[in-house]
């Protein structure tokens, strides 16, 4: 029997397969688990996340336009959701946005109001809100005396500290860790375990609207322990053992799967 056979649970931000989620969705399959998914609406989005979804070895997904910032649709996703399967393990919230002008070196200073608060928005508020709808699902995932339900959300090292560039998006993944923590004290009642992922720098769609990533890309592996750049595998083999009854006692923390950068002064 596979480690996560006869769980099932929802997968937030598969965009193409380099993203994350997309690393995330292929071990969680590996490992038996059967995995929904939601997209940007469009049917080119659609498509897309379809295409890429299907890469991984999925045949007719479950699939459902969402955009996290309408509240309407999350409730139209997690309310479908809910028509299709009667309870979730396991939730991955992996989305996030920011004005990619305001993401260079020398710019956080001038970052404007709403792209301030539409990257805190996009990126960590909507953490909360699909917990909120979520949650009777989650709580009917948690099998009494199991390892229980498990959010994961995906974050960087920059919401610690100042990676010139990332800048209010470094904020952002400050709030989403924040609001991971006081998830968990508050779902955990419920045997809902909410902890962070952060990753290491990976070229998706998403890092490459950060000014200075080339400078990234080649300087990990100068510093890391292991001397090499993070591959996508890396986080979704940690996303099993989050999502599965190995992490029981774990949540309310941020897991860095960087080959041990963060842990370097210099």
């Amino acid at each position: 029997m596979k480690l996560l056979e006869g769980r099932t649970g929802l997968i937030v931000g598969i965009a193409n397969d380099r993203s994350y989620a997309w690393y995330i969705a292929e071990a969680l399959i590996a490992a038996g688990a059967r995995c929904a998914f939601t997209h940007l609406p469009g049917e080119k989005n659609e498509r897309r996340t379809r295409r890429a979804v299907e890469e991984l070895g999925v045949k007719d997904p479950w699939l459902f336009p969402m955009d996290a910032s309408k509240e309407e649709d999350l409730d139209a996703a997690f309310g479908k959701y809910a028509e299709s399967f009667e309870k979730m393990n396991f939730l991955v919230h992996s989305i996030a946005f920011a004005d990619r002008e305001w993401l260079a070196p020398g710019k956080f200073v001038d970052t404007p109001r709403q792209a301030y608060l539409s990257a805190v928005d996009i990126s960590a508020y909507t953490l909360v809100g699909m917990c909120r709808r979520a949650r009777p699902l989650l709580a009917r995932g948690a099998a009494p005396g199991g390892g229980g339900a498990a959010v994961m959300a995906m974050s960087y090292y920059g919401g610690e500290k100042v990676v010139p560039g990332y800048n209010v998006m470094g904020v952002a993944k400050a709030a989403l860790e924040c609001s991971a923590r006081y998830l968990a004290w508050e779902l955990g009642t419920e045997g809902i375990r909410v902890n962070v992922i952060s990753g290491g720098y990976l070229r998706t769609l998403a890092s490459s609207a950060v000014g200075g990533v080339s400078e990234m890309e080649e300087g990990v592996p100068r510093r890391a322990p292991l001397r090499r750049n993070v591959e996508g595998g890396d986080v979704g083999r940690t996303a099993v053992y989050l999502a599965s009854d190995l992490s029981s006692g774990v949540t309310g923390e941020t897991i860095y799967v960087d080959c041990g950068v963060n842990t370097v002064g210099l």
